[in-house]
């Protein structure tokens, strides 16, 4: 059951994701319901989209927004990237010849009863972002690490105990099934709301002194990165680097990627939404604007900002056996533990 009519005039964004899924011309553009999230007497539904081949042993890469339902702008970007996809393959034949040989997995809207409500939990009350069982060994930021006092404060986790939300739960078996068996997966997840700088972060959330097994891959990625495009304005570090949490999902799942031989390496991008307060100190006056860009050249400017670094990451995907292997190099381990781990 989908949303009604209602619900989707007051989330534009799923009207919008649906609009595409029903349109007659997406040939290449395969859809599917990953469950519904209860809200109020209704249901809405959460959606992947997948564009590509599907066979297990193929590279992939995935897009995923809208985790906390006040960054909507995530949600925007990903879209915004889709609708270019789309318009390139009716006439674009490389873009059609790389879908041969790499899959791309898009998760618009993880949360959207949080996009609804306008807030960072979903219906629940719980930050899906705090809901893994996963523990932080150390010590972690007060409240916004995680906690498990009150569903009224923000940051809370959930009971101890209690089964992964429905929308944390959704999105995991996603990557369980969909992308852990890819020989190589990149995954990026968007978010907003931290400094004045663009960033990109990696597990772990969990430790400032437990790097990832693929340290050495991640950093080599980065420098792929910037020797590319070294005008890009990002930070690349882990998310440990600024403070620790529990209950990371993407802490989660890497860990669950280990029991394979297969590299899965999850990224998180966190558009600093600080800059846009100030240029604009009065979006302040809605709880939204600590989050979204509110002017309308801002937000186009950022819908296309991005564009590159999730160009890159497709490319990064598609062509991994050209540049994993060098990741190898003697040195790079060394190199990273000096930059991040020091």
């Amino acid at each position: 059951m989908h949303a009604t009519p209602t619900l989707k005039r007051s989330l534009p964004e799923l009207q919008q994701v649906e609009a595409i899924i029903q349109e007659d011309n997406n040939v290449h553009l395969h859809s599917k319901v990953l469950c519904h999230a209860p809200c109020d007497d209704d249901l809405l539904p959460i959606y992947a989209l997948t564009l590509g081949n599907t066979a297990q042993d193929i590279p992939c890469v995935t897009y995923v927004a809208g985790i906390h339902g006040l960054e909507r702008i995530g949600t925007q970007v990903v879209i915004a990237f889709l609708e270019g996809l789309l318009e390139r393959l009716k006439w674009d034949r490389v873009l059609a010849d790389i879908l041969q040989r790499v899959r791309i997995n898009i998760l618009p809207i993880i949360n959207p009863v949080g996009m609804l409500n306008a807030t960072r939990s979903n219906g629940q009350g719980i930050d899906l972002m705090r809901n893994a069982p996963v523990d932080s060994h150390e010590k972690t930021i007060w409240l916004a690490g995680g906690h498990r006092i009150s569903s009224v404060l923000p940051w809370y986790r959930g009971k101890s105990g209690d089964v992964m939300q429905p929308e944390a739960q959704a999105l995991c078996d996603f990557i369980k099934k969909e992308v852990l068996p890819a020989p190589f997966s990149l995954v990026l997840d968007c978010h907003s709301g931290f400094g004045f700088r663009n960033q990109i972060w990696f597990p772990y959330a969990k430790s400032r002194l437990e790097p990832i097994k693929h340290l050495k891959e991640v950093y080599y990625l980065r420098q792929l990165f910037m020797q590319t495009y070294p005008h890009q304005d990002y930070l690349f570090e882990p998310q440990s680097q600024h403070y620790l949490t529990h209950g990371d999902l993407w802490d989660f799942l890497y860990q669950q990627s280990l029991a394979s031989n297969n590299v899965f390496l999850p990224l998180t991008l966190e558009m600093g939404s600080w800059r846009w307060i100030r240029k604009n100190p009065l979006q302040l006056r809605r709880l939204q604007g600590l989050y979204h860009p509110v002017k309308p050249h801002r937000l186009n400017r950022v819908l296309r900002s991005h564009l590159i670094l999730m160009e890159f990451l497709l490319h990064a995907t598609l062509s991994y056996q050209n540049w994993l292997n060098l990741s190898e190099m003697p040195g790079l381990e060394q190199q990273a533990r000096a930059l991040w781990y020091s």
